[in-house]
């Protein structure tokens, strides 16, 4: 299966022959990690507002959950990008005629 042209061909493609998921690997780890960040911002605030100490607890939480997050990211969206790339190199290569995957 070779990869799409553009994310958005990828996406068209209803015959499922072009691998649109490649292409988006950067978006999801950055959307992912931005999700992370603002649930932890968001919770730190919180925290701040019921009590200073609570808030610093909060905060060094945070900056070591938030870091934990990043490395559990990082981990996914490579395992995504190992198996696309096995599916590439096991995959033979056939004539595009011939690219009836049967569903």
């Amino acid at each position: 299966m070779p990869e799409a042209k553009g994310m958005w061909e990828g996406l068209m493609d209803f015959s499922f022959r072009v691998y649109a998921t490649p292409k988006m690997l950067r978006f999801l780890y950055a959307l992912h990690l931005l999700v992370g960040l603002i649930a932890a911002v968001a919770w730190v605030v919180t925290a701040f507002q019921q009590a200073p100490v609570q808030g610093l607890l909060a905060l060094l939480a945070a900056l070591g959950g938030y870091f934990v997050w990043f490395l559990y990211c990082r981990v996914v969206i490579e395992l995504l990008a190992a198996v696309f790339r096995m599916a590439d190199a096991i995959a033979p290569e056939r004539p595009a005629q011939q690219q009836n995957p049967g569903y």
